[in-house]
């Protein structure tokens, strides 16, 4: 009997050309789609359709929607830094699948496991970290051996596919496309070349300016320590929220970014994401955690929320700082209940106004209006609390020092 790999398997170009040469070599090969919130039950048909006729022995697909809402959307959201100040840890879901690929291996006997990442992103350390974390099994990556074979893998791979009689959509063969619940990444062609993306080919949640509505948009968010629990005062399971706020702020084009930074290995990377809902949550999170947090927890925890967020991008999930970062965010969200208006008309959301019985204020003293203190008070405080900077200051009048000096 040959031995069996399990393959994370998305339809795609990449995972489509793994199929056949995980076959060539000779491995019984099982395909698991892992739905993380990206696809149509019609789509999730085609991917089961498209793993049989390449010749894989079983398909098998789960849903992976709920474990990405409450491993990564809840915590990332109650933390709120983005990865590098720009990038929403749209990734998140590689970790989802690879847990379930280690899962189903386990489960069924198989001899090894494997992706469909490159030998130069970022996936594939996601991927291979993640696995080797739950599993001991060996780690094939069949596109990642492309590297150094041929000098366009994109190209080749449509060719054996073409050769085995398969065909490939447009786009894919000119981008890499990642779609699931928190938004769509793509990356290929103009957008590696450091050009001007191409406005319609590269939209897949967000409207152009001349689609927007007229009406501009207003919606309710309520969030429960910190964990959004309604819109509109309508409740529902986490992923169905985030799908609905990907259809309200989409068609408002809210979300739509270009990102380029360092990766993992070196590289610099750069793709267009759209990320409508997860932008919202986390414009209106923010908006409440600002209200009813201290001044010391607004201020030290997105420290620790950008590690968190630096850890997952960079496929270190499994590292106990990272479940030791999470519990501290988690704490501090005690207090982070309320309800947050949104409003759009078009390509942003604001936080309009908030509402929390947890607001940090005080009757007697109202910002930049009231105060229940006197003005020899706040003499005395500004007094007091400039003290060391203004006697430093009056030295170096005295005794001018070089710049950097002390």
């Amino acid at each position: 009997m040959p031995e069996t790999v399990v393959l994370a398997f998305s339809g795609g170009l990449d995972t489509s050309y793994c199929v056949l040469e995980l076959l060539e070599r000779g491995y019984r090969v099982v395909t698991l789609f892992v739905d993380t919130g990206g696809v149509s039950p019609e789509k999730a048909a085609w991917i089961e359709r498209r793993a049989l006729d390449l010749g894989a022995a079983e398909h098998h697909a789960v849903d992976g929607s709920v474990m990405l809402w409450d491993e990564f959307v809840v915590p990332f959201v109650m933390g709120g830094a983005l990865y590098a100040g720009q990038y929403p840890l749209l990734c998140s879901d590689r970790t989802v699948i690879a847990a379930e690929v280690a899962a189903l291996a386990e489960a069924i006997g198989a001899d090894a496991v494997a992706h469909g990442c490159t030998a130069m992103g970022n996936d594939q350390v996601r991927f291979d970290l993640a696995l080797r974390s739950l599993t001991a099994l060996p780690i094939l990556a069949p596109i990642r051996d492309l590297q150094g074979a041929t000098s366009s893998p994109r190209a080749y791979e449509i060719e054996r596919l073409g050769k085995a009689g398969f065909k490939v959509e447009q786009d894919a063969s000119r981008y890499s496309i990642n779609e699931n619940l928190l938004g769509v990444t793509m990356s290929g062609s103009e957008i590696d070349r450091f050009e001007a993306p191409d406005g319609a080919m590269t939209r897949r949640m967000t409207a152009p300016r001349e689609n927007w509505p007229a009406e501009p948009l207003r919606v309710t968010l309520t969030f429960e320590q910190g964990v959004l629990t309604s819109i509109d005062g309508e409740r529902g399971p986490g992923p169905a929220m985030l799908h609905a706020l990907n259809r309200h702020f989409g068609a408002y084009g809210v979300g739509r970014r270009i990102y380029t930074g360092d990766t993992v290995i070196g590289l610099k990377g750069r793709i267009v994401f759209e990320a409508s809902g997860l932008t919202a949550m986390l414009t209106a999170h923010k908006a409440l955690a600002e209200t009813t947090m201290t001044k010391s927890q607004s201020s030290f925890a997105p420290l620790v929320a950008a590690k968190w967020s630096e850890l997952v991008y960079s496929g270190l999930f499994h590292d106990p700082l990272r479940a030791d970062l999470e519990r501290f965010i988690r704490s501090t969200q005690r207090r982070v209940t309320g309800e947050v208006e949104l409003h759009s008309d078009g390509g942003e959301c604001l936080a309009v106004a908030v509402r929390s019985a947890n607001t940090l204020t005080d009757p007697g003293a109202v910002y930049a209006q009231s105060a229940d203190w006197t003005s020899t008070q706040a003499e005395g405080f500004i007094k007091l609390y400039g003290l060391s900077s203004a006697t430093w200051s009056g030295l170096s009048r005295r005794r001018p020092v070089g710049i950097g000096g002390a």
